[in-house]
């Protein structure tokens, strides 16, 4: 018989499912959990369906209380991938169910599960889709890495090739260094600055670090001394997944991040990766369409949002346009006072 319920305390059981489940994505792992609680003071939930002591589901939530948007239940923040994984149709309605079931009971305004493209999921199979809206805001870019540096580069189109040997033309180094947290975090506080996105905490950061170990890896690219780009990246089983990056504003005319990702994809495919995720993008902008100039294949992502009340779900995207006024004050503020208050404000903007 199976059962769902509410896991508090760590079990192996739970990362064992999500590594051998295909579906299970990085941001199923239960460190996770302690990551996101202790750095935004989001509330986990995480539920998981066992079966004679197996496990056949397993999701992850988290009760987010934002002073923009209200109270919400997410599978999950600031995660390109999330929601249900399952091995069994009974399990995985009796997740959804439970997540429902807790939208009522804590009051939230609505209930987000986030894409996978790693599954084959498909909500109406579980449940009445007119009570759930679609959003297709995002894509999301995976390719293969081949075991040679030839095979790579070959794949690369044409004028990204040329972009990447402009790094080399240039002079560009690239160091890969975990030690070198705060140079890293400088490169990418300067970067969201200019995008308008508040920062994250660099406690934040080091929690990543402290918790994944080998599997979150800092490339630093370097010209003349000074770091002008650099990426913190994810490996989980064959796939690489650069994840928090950047590049400073004055040195984009280097052509830093093709450098950054092709020294990326040059290290992963000596780890021994066969896949290169290069995660999700909203469609239409500037980072949808450099992955596509990489030779990536957009693939949609929907994410579906439940509201126990029937209220329309709010648009939290950046790119909704009442919050555009917002996002021009951030580029115009200066560095050390976004450093300050970024880390204040991003928790509301999950």
């Amino acid at each position: 018989m199976m059962e769902c319920a509410i896991i508090q305390d760590q079990d192996p059981r739970w990362d064992e499912f999500v590594v051998a489940h295909p579906a299970g994505t990085f941001f199923h792992l239960w460190a996770w959990r302690s990551i996101l609680a202790s750095s935004f003071d989001y509330v986990p939930i995480y539920l998981w369906v066992l079966e004679s002591g197996h496990v056949r589901g397993v999701l992850p939530l988290f009760l987010v209380k934002s002073l923009f948007f209200g109270r919400s239940l997410l599978a999950q923040p600031f995660s390109v991938y999330g929601g249900i994984v399952a091995t069994k149709e009974a399990a995985a309605r009796m997740l959804l169910e439970r997540a429902t079931h807790f939208a009522h009971e804590l009051g939230v305004r609505f209930l987000e599960l986030r894409g996978n493209p790693y599954t084959d999921f498909d909500l109406a199979c579980y449940t009445n889709t007119s009570s759930w809206v679609r959003k297709d805001l995002y894509a999301t870019f995976i390719g293969e890495i081949a075991a040679s540096d030839e095979t790579n580069l070959a794949r690369i189109p044409r004028k990204q090739r040329r972009m990447v040997r402009q790094g080399d033309k240039h002079g560009l180094r690239a160091v890969f260094d975990d030690e070198r947290l705060t140079e890293f975090y400088g490169v990418y506080a300067a970067s969201v600055r200019n995008l308008g996105t508040p920062v994250f905490a660099y406690s934040y950061f080091q929690m990543l670090c402290n918790a994944f170990s080998d599997r979150c890896k800092i490339l630093l690219i370097e010209h003349k001394g000074k770091v002008i780009s650099s990426v913190l990246s994810f490996f989980y089983r064959d796939q690489v997944l650069p994840y928090y990056g950047g590049a400073l504003k004055e040195s984009m005319h280097l052509a830093p991040n093709d450098f950054m990702y092709w020294e990326l994809m040059r290290f992963a495919a000596a780890r021994g990766c066969k896949i290169f995720d290069f995660g999700r993008s909203k469609v239409g902008t500037g980072a949808y369409d450099f992955k596509r100039h990489w030779g990536f294949e957009p693939k949609e992502l929907p994410s579906w949002c439940y509201s126990p009340n029937g209220e329309s779900i709010p648009d939290t995207s950046p790119m909704n346009p009442k919050l555009q006024w917002a996002v021009r004050v951030w580029r115009g503020l200066p560095l050390p006072l976004t450093m300050s208050l970024g880390p204040r404000i991003v928790r509301h903007v999950p």
